[in-house]
């Protein structure tokens, strides 16, 4: 179930998200004022969507979003500041203060849900981003192994390892990217390795037939 942090200082606006968020089936952590919201937020475990009223007592709403958004290893959060402020400089300072989205009271419930949707989207996509950015340095990682030098035997190409053990060329690649190898004969090889062993096998075959004199 998703977690959802309230933290409204307001009795009645407080029981109001809480009744409207319960019903949409969220699981609410509740907080009085901005030090304990922050400290919920903060938690590796703890919610991914605050709901923040912008007065509240020790830190207000836009306050705990700056805190959270510029400490460092913080998990990702969404956050939607709930204020009666209605004007453009309020607005405007709310997002620098690194709310993700405002909603002024009164508000519509089903509006609020719709908010709350969206914040569950854009953290799901910057999850799956985030997962790509780690498989794509995971990748880049393993392909800067492979850049140096690399010790080769001059007669059978065996690739010295780091551990100073010579392996074929495919196995040293497979242990360092993931790859897959199916052998074949180039054109150079075929004619130098290939057909030489056939003529020597159409020969053979030939003089088992010729009869001793």
């Amino acid at each position: 179930m998703l977690q959802i942090l309230v933290a409204e200082d307001d009795p009645v606006m407080h029981a109001l998200l809480m009744h409207s968020l319960s019903g949409f089936g969220y699981e609410i952590i509740e907080c009085g004022n901005g030090v304990e919201a922050l400290k919920e937020l903060k938690n590796a475990e703890g919610p991914i969507i605050g709901i923040l009223d912008w007065v509240m007592p020790e830190l207000n709403g836009p306050q705990v979003c700056q805190s959270l958004k510029t400490s460092e290893g913080a998990s990702l959060t969404y956050l939607i500041l709930v204020t009666s402020k209605r004007s453009r400089a309020d607005i405007i300072e709310g997002f620098e203060a690194g709310a993700d989205d405002y909603i002024t009271k009164p508000f519509d419930l089903q509006e609020l849900h719709a908010r709350v949707h969206v914040g569950v989207r854009v953290l799901s996509l910057q999850e799956t981003f985030k997962e790509r950015v780690q498989r794509l340095e995971q990748a880049l990682a393993e392909v800067q192994q492979l850049q140096g030098l690399l010790p080769i035997c001059s007669y059978c190409k065996k690739i010295r390892n780091d551990e100073n053990y010579w392996q074929q060329v495919e196995e040293y690649l497979s242990h360092r990217i993931d790859i897959q190898f199916s052998h074949g004969v180039c054109p150079h090889c075929f004619e130098k390795e290939i057909v030489p062993q056939l003529k020597a096998i159409k020969a053979r075959k030939s003089s088992s037939f010729i009869l001793p004199s």
